[in-house]
C-alpha cells in the first residue's frame, strides 16, 4: 500500500502558497509592511518582554513564515542580519519592497517551515517564529528543522494558536463560546469566513499541546518562558475578537533555547487511524 502523506504535504503547501498570495493582492490582514511608527525603537516593538537583550546588533536572526514586510525589516533596523523565509513569493515581495525603501538588507528564501533544506546547520543564533505553524500538519517536522538551523545556545521565539482557540466558536451562542471541533482530529480544519481568529481560505490545523510544547523539547531546545498575549476586553462587544479572547486565549508565545542534540526521549503520540 503506497504513502500518499508526501503528495498530500505538497498539496497543503501549495494551497497556501496561494492563498497567502491572493492575501496580498487582496490587502489581507497579516499583510500590512511595517508603517514609520514601527521603526521608532524596533527591538522593544518586536520584543517589548526582553527575550533577547538589550541589543541584537551582528546577530544572525532568521523570521521564520514571516514574510509580509514587517517582522524582518524591524529586526534589520535593529541591527541583526536577517533572513526571512516564507512559502509565499507575494509576501516575500513585501520584505523585499520595505526593505529597498529603508535602505535595509534583508535576504529572503522561498520556503516551507518544515524544510529547509536551503539554510545552513546551526546558521542563526536567533530564529523568530510569528504565528504560523497552523499552516502546516505537522509541528514537529517544523521543529526538527528549526532545531538543525539553530546554532547551540541560541534562542528560538515562536508563537502559535491555542489548540482550545482553534476548536471553539468564532461568534457566540446563547450558551457562550461551543467547542467544535475535538481535540484528537486529523485533517485540516473545517473552511471559515469573516473570522479574525482564522485566516479565510488558507488551511490550517490544529496542533495539541504535546506537540507544541513536547515536541519543541525532544527536538533539542528547553523552554526558558511562556507567555499568552493578552487580548482580552471586559467590556468589548459580545462577539468581538477582544469579548472572545475573555474565554478563550488566542495564542501562546514561548522562548526556548537550543541545547544540542535532542534528548534520548521515547514519547506515545498519538496517531489517527
Amino acid at each position: 500500500m503506497s504513502d500518499d502523506r508526501p503528495t498530500r504535504l505538497a498539496a497543503v503547501r501549495e494551497h497556501n502558497r496561494r492563498a497567502w498570495d491572493a492575501r496580498v493582492a487582496a490587502r489581507g490582514r497579516f499583510t500590512k509592511p511595517a508603517g514609520d511608527e514601527d521603526f521608532f525603537d524596533p527591538l522593544r516593538n518586536v520584543d517589548g518582554v526582553g527575550w533577547l537583550g538589550d541589543s541584537i546588533a551582528g546577530k544572525r536572526l532568521l523570521c521564520l513564515g514571516a514574510g509580509g514586510g514587517k517582522h524582518s525589516v524591524i529586526y534589520a533596523a535593529a541591527g541583526a542580519e536577517v533572513t526571512v523565509v516564507d512559502i509565499s513569493p507575494a509576501m516575500l515581495a513585501l520584505d523585499r519592497e520595505v526593505a529597498t525603501e529603508r535602505r535595509l538588507q534583508v535576504r529572503t528564501v522561498e520556503a516551507s517551515m518544515d524544510d529547509l533544506a536551503s539554510l545552513g546547520a546551526g546558521e542563526f543564533e536567533i530564529v523568530v517564529h510569528p504565528v504560523s505553524t497552523c499552516y502546516l500538519p505537522d509541528v514537529r517536522a517544523v521543529y526538527r528543522e528549526v532545531a538543525r538551523v539553530t546554532a547551540i545556545g541560541g534562542i528560538y521565539v515562536s508563537q502559535h494558536k491555542q489548540p482550545g482557540s482553534l476548536q471553539t466558536d468564532v461568534k457566540p451562542t446563547d450558551q457562550g463560546y461551543v467547542v467544535r471541533e475535538p481535540y484528537y482530529r486529523a485533517g485540516p480544519l473545517p473552511p471559515v469566513t469573516h473570522s479574525l481568529h482564522r485566516e479565510e481560505g488558507t488551511l490550517e490545523f490544529l496542533h495539541r499541546w504535546e506537540d507544541l510544547l513536547g515536541a519543541l523539547c525532544r527536538a533539542g531546545f528547553v523552554i526558558e518562558d511562556l507567555l499568552e498575549p493578552f487580548h482580552a476586553n471586559p467590556n468589548a462587544e459580545t462577539g468581538t475578537f477582544a469579548h472572545r479572547s475573555q474565554f478563550v486565549p488566542p495564542y501562546v508565545r514561548i522562548k526556548a533555547r537550543r541545547v544540542g542534540s535532542a534528548p534520548n526521549i521515547t514519547a506515545k503520540v498519538w496517531t489517527p487511524s
